[in-house]
């Protein structure tokens, strides 16, 4: 078991390079560690002071001019999946050198964090936090860089993007979305390790950043919880989690992306922006229950013709429950072609998936007011 387990991270090779620029990243770490108090470990509130190491610097110079500059021309898709594979391959390094340093004392003491807290063990704080640490920045500032790629907007002084960048990060709110993943991306062998550690991956933003880093390193310390596995177990586990944590964040990055553009394209080829705006709200009312995919492309609409065409519609902004005869009666007042706005119900209703049938009838309805040219 031991050997195999080790063969499946060894398999891509060990380059030097690598090797040494996660032994940099863990001596930043490590100094980040010593300036932390025993009261920060025990309270979680090591997660917050992360952030503000993690990002701080790095999100003034990481941005899309700086990946184009490295990677110009290359599609987006082609760099995030570099990107996953090389953070896959420095946790996988973080954690054979981490992992070499648990001892069977430590292991036994830290088996649960149900049971003694790591700040009342000195010897296991260092080892277990440069290691819980150093795969919580790598993972935060791997979503970071692929919501760059994929020209995602982030504004990471709002709570609210802060949030959404976290849990993106971190796959919060999206066990069971990761547990459904696993069966394909990992080995069998690791397959029941990995949905125990996503098996609790539930947090509400309520609980705010000082309860995320309880959440991470008792998450984190299942790595070292099985004696003799644990130096193979922290190697394949780091991998794992950071390349499902990648893929996780390069599919919420890129449907999102898929939305703007959408939003952007339908915008830019409005003939009746106003009536765009009213059209696309109809048909996402029609079956009286929102999807996020459908919320995100309102979103954006209303910024897009805000930003634009300079409009903003205060009575669709305080509409409460839209009224279709309202739509049909300013269609039927708008002279001229107005089948573009079919387009845009066609598009709407497939944001989110197959058009179900009360979206179906709406664009029947809208298709017999439309006069074409």
């Amino acid at each position: 078991m031991t050997e195999a387990l080790i063969d499946a991270v060894d398999a891509e090779g060990d380059d030097e390079a690598d090797r040494e620029a996660v032994e940099h990243e863990r001596e930043e770490i490590r100094e980040f560690i010593k300036g932390l108090s025993p009261d920060d470990i025990k309270s979680g509130n090591w997660f917050t002071k992360l952030i503000a190491h993690a990002l701080s610097s790095y999100t003034d110079k990481v941005d899309w001019r700086y990946f184009q500059e490295r990677y110009e021309g290359v599609p987006a898709d082609a760099i995030v999946d570099q990107r996953i594979k090389m953070a896959a391959r420095y946790a996988a390094l973080e954690g054979g050198l981490s992992a070499g340093a648990y001892t069977a004392a430590i292991v036994a003491t830290l088996g649960s964090l149900g049971g003694a807290s790591p700040a009342t063990v000195p010897a296991a704080v260092a080892t277990v936090m440069v290691d819980v640490a150093f795969i919580t920045r790598l993972q935060l500032r791997l979503a970071y860089d692929i919501s760059v790629l994929y020209r995602v907007p982030l504004d990471l002084s709002d709570p609210d993007d802060m949030w959404k960048l976290i849990r993106v990060a971190f796959t919060i709110k999206s066990g069971e979305v990761v547990r459904e993943g696993v069966v394909k991306a990992v080995p069998v062998f690791v397959r029941p390790v990995i949905k125990r550690f996503y098996s609790k991956a539930v947090l509400t933003a309520a609980k705010g950043l000082p309860f995320v880093g309880k959440f991470l390193l008792q998450r984190n310390v299942i790595k070292i919880g099985i004696p003799v596995v644990g130096v193979p177990l922290a190697v394949v586990l780091n991998r794992y989690t950071t390349l499902l944590a990648g893929r996780h964040a390069q599919a919420v990055f890129r449907n999102e992306a898929r939305v703007i553009e959408l939003a952007e394209g339908l915008s830019k080829r409005s003939q009746h922006p106003q009536l765009m705006l009213w059209v696309a709200w109809l048909v996402i009312a029609a079956n009286q229950k929102m999807a996020d995919d459908e919320a995100l492309l309102m979103r954006h609409l209303v910024r897009l013709v805000r930003e634009q065409h300079e409009m903003v519609d205060e009575q669709l902004a305080h509409l409460v429950d839209i009224d279709p005869a309202e739509v049909w009666r300013r269609l039927d007042a708008e002279p001229g072609d107005l089948s573009d706005l079919l387009d845009v119900a066609d598009r709407v209703a497939t944001v989110d998936g197959a058009v179900n049938a009360r979206e179906s009838t709406v664009i029947s309805e809208l298709r017999d007011r439309c006069r074409p040219a």
